[in-house]
């Protein structure tokens, strides 16, 4: 079965059993204190699973436990697995860090940047240097999301309904359309979260001449073995697929946001690199250990070590964190110390962060509250899946799970 997996007693993998468990209570505590409907949480080391449980329901009114091969939506943790795939064609010589986003989608030649006015009357100044590749992977392209309410392009993009283009737009649409926007900011000066892992998808499709999908499964996900991990849901699978929630205003008591045969994946035209896959544990576990395993996993290399190293470097402009060279995203100082590579966010301070996590960390997220990182040094992998959106309603369980990880360590 896809979902099983194999535990390892902990102490073999340099763990303490009973402060491990403490991962567990925090995840089932959610549950408990009526917070999320259903969790799953797993730690690994070495690529081994130390410790993987589930708790309350993935589908509260059909009352359907979280089961070993949920299914659910990862939503941004998507980011991570088209980042890989990019840097798969930049090893390949298909393409440069330093290419041209026109070079790829042509409606970007005539992208200008937002000046000022307002949403509805926008002042633009062209573009001091074009839009390059590096900068959609470490989003300082200057491109935004509807959601973020920071900036009058963000604005622009809720009138346009940009979040209702799933069903609406094609991914090659899609870009076409963001490329009428304003950007934020100049190319390259600063982070500001965006769509540009969905911009990158559609590189990856003019480059390979294929869907984004047909790319990722032959080049990631089959020889990772992910056999879950999709756009879309098919009907003899959707009755894995978990409901989505969202928190009652006051409360943060779980209502119900989607259920499973009412889902937007069983119709999506639009392949979201940014954040449109499903998958299961046991399916981003195969990718979290490729990841911990230098880039290769059973025998068969994704990327090369030193490749996935590189991503795992912060580049944001004079090696900044996200607090110094972006915009707040959840709360001020959230990313304190954390910098951001090329598809993933990467601690590099804890000192400044005031956090309990180890320098070289490389983590996101996912709208639904879900999560991930892994640590290359220590060897080890944690991962986070519920349904609860927005991601930002208990966002710091990013951080208490690192804290909770990390002091089950007793191998330094």
């Amino acid at each position: 079965m896809s979902g099983e997996l194999d535990l390892v007693e902990p102490s073999t993998l340099g763990l303490n059993n009973e402060r491990l468990r403490r991962v567990a209570d925090y995840a089932k505590s959610y549950v408990d204190d009526g917070f999320m409907v259903g969790t799953d949480v797993l730690v690994a080391r070495y690529g081994k699973v130390a410790l993987r449980e589930s708790f309350g329901f993935a589908d509260r009114e059909a009352e359907k436990t979280v089961g070993s091969d949920t299914i659910w939506r990862i939503f941004s943790m998507t980011k991570p697995i088209v980042s890989v795939a990019i840097m798969q064609l930049v090893e390949e010589g298909k393409l440069r860090l330093q290419d041209p986003l026109s070079a790829f989608v042509s409606a970007f030649e005539k992208t200008e940047v937002f000046s000022g006015g307002t949403a509805d009357k926008p002042e633009t100044v062209p573009v001091e240097r074009p839009i390059n590749i590096s900068d959609l992977l470490t989003h300082t392209a200057g491109l935004s999301y509807w959601f973020t309410n920071q900036h009058p392009v963000d604005e622009m993009y809720r009138k346009a309904e940009i979040d209702k283009a799933r069903e609406k737009l094609s991914l090659e649409e899609l870009t076409d359309f963001l490329a009428q926007f304003p950007l934020r900011h100049q190319p390259g000066t600063r982070w500001s979260y965006s769509m540009a892992t969905d911009v990158l998808g559609r590189v990856i499709e003019v480059i390979e001449e294929r869907s984004l999908y047909e790319a990722l499964a032959e080049r990631i996900l089959e020889p990772l073995g992910m056999v879950d991990t999709s756009f879309q849901i098919s009907d003899e699978k959707i009755g894995r697929l978990a409901a989505c929630y969202m928190p009652e205003e006051g409360t943060l008591s779980p209502l119900l946001l989607e259920k499973p045969e009412e889902s937007s994946y069983r119709t999506s035209r639009w392949q979201s690199g940014g954040g449109g896959l499903l998958s299961t544990m046991h399916d981003y576990n195969r990718f979290c250990s490729m990841l911990i395993n230098e880039g290769e996993l059973d025998g068969k290399r994704i990327l090369d070590s030193q490749t996935l190293k590189k991503m795992m470097e912060n580049h944001l402009p004079d090696k900044a964190d996200m607090t110094d060279a972006g915009d707040p995203l959840y709360y001020k100082g959230f990313f304190d110390g954390v910098g951001f590579g090329l598809g993933f966010a990467v601690v590099q301070d804890p000192v400044k962060g005031r956090i309990q996590a180890k320098e070289g960390e490389a983590s996101w997220g996912g709208m639904a509250s879900t999560a991930f990182w892994v640590d290359p040094a220590e060897k080890i992998s944690c991962i986070f899946l519920t349904q609860l959106v927005p991601s930002g309603t208990h966002i710091k369980l990013r951080w208490d799970l690192r804290a909770l990880v990390n002091q089950a360590i007793e191998e330094q």
